[in-house]
This record gives structure tokens, sequence and C-alpha cells, in this order.
């Protein structure tokens, strides 16, 4: 998936924790490989002060999983392509490609002039795409390319938007964020959600789980091809991955248990970064603020953490403000 062109090193981050990489000069497309070059996880997660007793009901843990549908009642199309605008209140929509050339790109316009561009993979199945700059009128067009970094319009619509549910976008499964009922990142999700007393909580357990569990693929980010994208089930089983993996299997976790969650694609300072923000009913959108120590949440970031390197981590990342949200997912 690309959104515009992006420097070939994306962090990991997880809850606004980010994981610090080096960065390339160059600004490749957002479909570009999450390429990191740093870090390797020690397994090791600070210590937690003692927890309060807890009263009350746990929250139900029963995962929650959102399933885009193709439903053909708004659908626009040629022979080639296929847009199902069905379902854009609830924040997505779905795009099928039938043809030929072997390098097709999905470019959005929205409002507030966002820009996001994707990779098809030609499957001849619908891929959803999430609607993440609100109400208003998108444009989607799919790029064939015409040789070299040439690409022609195969086809366009516009979409008109009104999200009933503002929180779909971050809900649904996408193409960044992709999982379903059957997924072992809903059943673990799950699992790290029981007998916990609310939302919050969920966060905490998943957010120590990945980066307790998951270790850092240096060969990986070394060798990663253009269009990479996560697949969750697989960093669930190998334990290890990249930055990208690290982002996309906490975001799985939490939307499958009902907590909206944004994989978010910026900058802190020079750096290029993903990391994800949850939202939290009464709280809000939990955004810059990573480690959580039983009583609050502090800034911190999970993959230095790992590392050993706490104190460099919090000078780099300062006190959050230095982070430039580009692109949501």
């Amino acid at each position: 998936m690309i959104h515009k062109r992006i420097p070939s090193a994306i962090c990991f981050l997880l809850l606004s924790g980010i994981l610090i990489c080096g960065c390339s000069d160059k600004e490749p497309t957002a479909a570009d490989p999450v390429k990191d070059s740093t870090v390797a996880s020690s397994g090791k997660a600070p210590a937690q002060d003692p927890a309060p007793a807890k009263t009350g009901t746990p929250r139900d843990n029963t995962p929650q999983v959102l399933l885009p549908e193709a439903s053909g009642s708004i659908v626009y199309e040629n022979e080639h392509v296929s847009i199902d605008a069905s379902h854009t209140d609830e924040g997505y929509f779905m795009v099928k490609y039938l043809g030929s050339n072997a390098k097709v790109k999905l470019r959005v316009n929205g409002p507030a002039d966002s820009e996001y561009i994707y990779l098809l993979s030609g499957s001849g199945d619908y891929e959803t795409f999430p609607l993440p700059c609100g109400n208003g009128t998108y444009r989607a067009e799919v790029l064939e390319n015409a040789g070299g970094d040439m690409y022609v319009t195969a086809y366009a619509a516009d979409l008109e938007v009104s999200i009933k549910n503002e929180f779909g976008p971050f809900l649904y499964p996408n193409q960044y964020v992709n999982f379903n009922a059957d997924s072992m990142v809903t059943a673990k999700g799950s699992e790290l959600a029981k007998d916990m007393y609310s939302d919050m909580e969920v966060i905490e357990s998943v957010y120590h789980y990945v980066t307790q569990s998951i270790a850092y693929d240096q060969e990986k980010a070394a060798n990663v091809a253009y269009g990479y994208l996560p697949v969750v089930d697989e960093t669930l089983q190998s334990k290890k991955g990249i930055c990208f993996d690290y982002a996309a299997i906490m975001s799985a976790m939490l939307r499958s248990q009902g907590i909206p969650t944004r994989l978010d694609i910026g900058y802190s300072g020079e750096a290029y970064h993903a990391w994800i923000s949850s939202y939290i009913k009464d709280v809000g959108w939990i955004d810059n603020i990573i480690q959580f120590d039983g009583k609050s949440w502090t800034l911190m970031d999970p993959t230095l953490a790992a590392n050993n390197d706490n104190a460099s981590v919090g000078k780099y990342i300062g006190d959050g403000s230095n982070y430039t949200l580009k692109y949501s997912y």
C-alpha cells in the first residue's frame, strides 16, 4: 500500500510507542515496503506498579469482528474495475481489479486535500479501503502502469460520503489491518482481554503482549519487498516482524475487541514512523501517550524499551509534540 511517496523506513509503534528507525533520503511511495534499520527486541518490558484491586464485572471479551461487504447496492464499474460503495456510511469502500495489467494502483483523493495511494493485488477479489477523512467527496481512481513510472487512469468515480459510524473506518478490517473472525489474532485478542475490566486495560494487555512476545526481524527489514503488506497471523505465528507488522497486529487485536484503533503513519521529528491511536469512551483518542505504569500513561517508546535504551528514546521523542500525522488507516 502506498500513500504519496514516503521514506523507506516506516517505524514500528505500539500505542503511539514508536519504533525509532533510520530513514533513507528518498521518498518512496507509501506502498514501498516498511523498511526499518534498527532495534532487536529483548523481550523485556518495564516493571509495572502493583495494580489496584478490581471490583465489579469484567468486560465482555467476545470478539466483535465487523465484516466488510460488497453488497452491490452502489457500484461504479467498467469491464476491468468494480468499485463497491454500498457501505461508505460505515467508513469503507471496496475495489476489485479484473484487468491484466501487472502494476495497478488506487489513488483516493478526499476532504481537506488528502491523498492516499494503494497497490491493488489484481487477485480478482474485492479489497477494502477506509475513508479516514470523514464526510465529503472522495475521488477513487484506478491507475494502470503504462511503462516506467507512468500510470494512466483505467477508471474513476466520485463517492459522496456521509459516515453514520464515525469509528467505522477504524473498526473494520482493511488492506493494512487485515483480519477476520477466524484469524488467530482475533482469538489471541480475546484471550488477552479476558478478565479485563475496561478498554484501557485491554490496550495495556495487548501492548505488553506484543512488546514482550514479538522479536524484531532484522533480516526481513533488510530484504522486505516493494508493496509489502502485513499478514498479522504470520506475525503471531513466527513471533517476529518489522515495524509495520507490530502496528498492524496490535490494531487488529484491538479492533477485534471493538476498540476503535487507527494505524497512524507520519513523523516524529524527521523520522518516519507507524503507530497506533485508540479511542476510549469518556476519554477520547489516546495519542502520543505510550506506556501505562499501573496508574497513568506516560511517554515511552516500546521498541527502545525492549532495546534497553529508554533515555535516548525520551530525548528523541521529547514530550510527544514532535509527532506529525500524515495518514490514518
